[in-house]
């Protein structure tokens, strides 16, 4: 991978020793990808504000996240997984889009009414996704129900949500907040955006008919276990409370390649987010104005969100009815003797002894 450097776009945002750090690890990358190839594709359900529904998630390879070339995320490694040379032609774009129509064909009974689509970057920056490859996938879609379309807030435009509100779709913008503390996202995340512009997004985006999904992150590096529950819970309460934030999905971080997570991981600084802490949050949280669901990746796994193995599944199971249902007493239903741990994490852990577990 060529190493990656700070355009203009990106120079003065984010802290700089953490873009310097991430940048020289992700310049470890040595794996290319198909341009005409989606990074992942796939079916499942998920809960909207018109109810439960079938879906087709797609994640096109663009060329990667802008602001991931300048450094990035502490916890994203998607930019690893990126086409060498930082975009990708509309005739590529629309391949994969076909490529995603073929596995929708051939594993499901009927179109799904809900797509999704993310670039581990913005959709909506005209950099990876131009407008005229823009308009063209919506005009593929508009026989379906609802898009969901993935942004940063800068790029969240009126102009940009009407190709697909024109054509009748109801649209979501999802936006990968992480958390609503302007201090954890920068220092922790590093993130260079603030809550307000956030805020911005948001009102963009109902001035064109379409609504937001906000995507929090579960612990984030640097945090323990009891700071990152309680941020969340205050993220989540302060993202309900945004008109047009419709649902908020709270990702618990996982270990990624190539990110400076997974440095800390290995030299015994970081253990991904208890499940307990998960089901803990969403029970918290059950009675705000929005929809709140998670979806645990590599649940189970050192480097996925866990408990003590034996349960995991068990809790697993239990987030995944939360998120249909909304309903907090399927948490009832789930115990172990390892939640006495998780609750000896949260009393005793500090940032100088984390983490206390692995």
């Amino acid at each position: 991978m060529s190493q990656p450097t700070p355009d203009v776009y990106e120079q003065g945002k984010g802290m700089d020793a953490h873009n310097k750090v991430m940048r020289e690890i992700r310049s470890r990358k040595e794996r290319s990808y198909d341009p005409h190839e989606p990074t992942r594709v796939w079916l499942d359900e998920d809960n909207t504000p018109d109810g439960v529904k079938r879906s087709l998630t797609i994640i096109l390879n663009t060329g990667g996240c802008r602001w991931a070339r300048a450094g990035g995320c502490t916890m994203c490694g998607y930019v690893a997984e990126s086409v060498e040379g930082g975009s990708v032609s509309h005739e590529a774009l629309l391949d994969q889009i076909d490529v995603c129509l073929e596995h929708e064909a051939e594993n499901a009974d009927e179109p799904a009414p809900l797509i999704k689509i993310y670039t581990s970057g913005s959709f909506l920056d005209e950099r990876e996704v131009g407008a005229v490859t823009r308009d063209a996938i919506a005009e593929t879609f508009a026989d379906r129900e609802r898009m969901v379309v993935e942004s940063l807030p800068d790029f969240v435009d009126r102009e940009k949500l009407a190709d697909f509100t024109d054509r009748g779709l109801e649209t979501d913008v999802a936006i990968g907040l992480e958390t609503a503390t302007d201090r954890v996202r920068h220092d922790c995340v590093n993130k260079y955006f603030d809550f307000a512009d956030f805020e911005d997004a948001c009102e963009e985006a109902r001035a064109a008919g379409a609504g937001v999904k906000a995507y929090l992150l579960m612990k984030p590096p640097f945090l323990t276990e009891s700071e990152a529950v309680a941020d969340m819970i205050s993220s989540i309460e302060r993202c309900a409370d945004v008109d047009g934030c419709h649902t908020i999905s709270m990702n618990p971080t996982n270990v990624q390649r190539y990110t400076m997570v997974d440095e800390l991981y290995f030299s015994d600084g970081y253990r991904p987010p208890w499940l307990w802490s998960v089901a803990h949050v969403l029970r918290e949280t059950a009675d705000v104005d929005a929809i709140v669901v998670s979806d645990p990746v590599g649940h189970g796994s050192d480097r996925g969100p866990h408990n003590c193995k034996e349960c995991d599944d068990l809790v697993q199971k239990a987030i995944k009815d939360f998120d249909l249902r909304q309903d907090p007493t399927v948490f009832e239903q789930v115990s172990c003797d390892c939640e006495a741990t998780w609750e000896a994490v949260l009393e005793h852990e500090r940032g100088y002894n984390q983490p206390l577990t692995r």
